[in-house]
């Protein structure tokens, strides 16, 4: 029941907002609680460092925990970093609510509603609105904005790093970003959260 499991509410809507059919989240919802076919799938979360020790979260959905991880162990090994024990870098995050707002709305009105739902700050990023939120109040701020009139292109769950780790130069940058998208090509692998910050000049560099 989505309303009774905050992370399945949350893959829910985030479906939608993406246009998946009905049936195939259904499906999708089934075959995690292992109502599909005979396959449970589990999640799972690792650790590790890029090089340069940046931290690194990956989430994984999978049906073969053993498989999940030998690919990414296999993937630090080849990219030069390294898998952590649980918790080493885990502490360094902290799960959050993103909500994307359309850009239209106006700023203090949308703020209200915000606010009112539980929000904990809007700013604009490019053309949207981006919402911060508790992980717990992802939901309800939603509603609340939703309610107000405005519309919500997205919301989700996510790992926000509590400190970033400047990467100063496009060698060293490209190398994490290298690792973390041989990460995200793993089958498996459903989200990588890192705590670095690219500088506008390091940005400019890598385009």
């Amino acid at each position: 029941d989505p309303d009774m499991n905050p992370s399945l509410r949350t893959m829910f809507q985030k479906a939608r907002d993406n246009s998946v059919p009905l049936d195939t989240i259904e499906k999708a919802i089934k075959r995690g609680s292992g109502q599909l076919d005979g396959v449970a799938y589990e999640q799972i979360t690792y650790e590790g460092y890029a090089p340069g020790g940046v931290a690194l979260i990956i989430e994984v959905l999978t049906d073969n925990r053993n498989r999940s991880g030998s690919d990414v162990r296999s993937v630090f090994t080849k990219r030069g970093g390294s898998m952590a024990e649980p918790g080493a870098v885990a502490w360094q995050f902290e799960r959050k609510g993103t909500l994307v707002v359309d850009g239209a709305a106006d700023e203090d009105e949308l703020m209200l509603a915000a606010i009112d739902g539980g929000a904990e700050d809007v700013v604009r990023e490019g053309d949207d609105w981006r919402v911060a939120t508790e992980a717990a109040d992802l939901h309800t701020t939603r509603s609340a904005i939703e309610e107000a009139g405005f519309t919500v292109r997205s919301g989700e769950l996510t790992m926000v790093a509590q400190n970033l780790v400047p990467l100063e130069d496009a060698k060293s940058a490209k190398t994490v970003l290298d690792l973390i998208d041989a990460l995200e090509e793993i089958d498996d692998v459903q989200d990588v959260y890192g705590n670095f910050d690219l500088p506008d000049d390091v940005l400019a560099e890598l385009a």
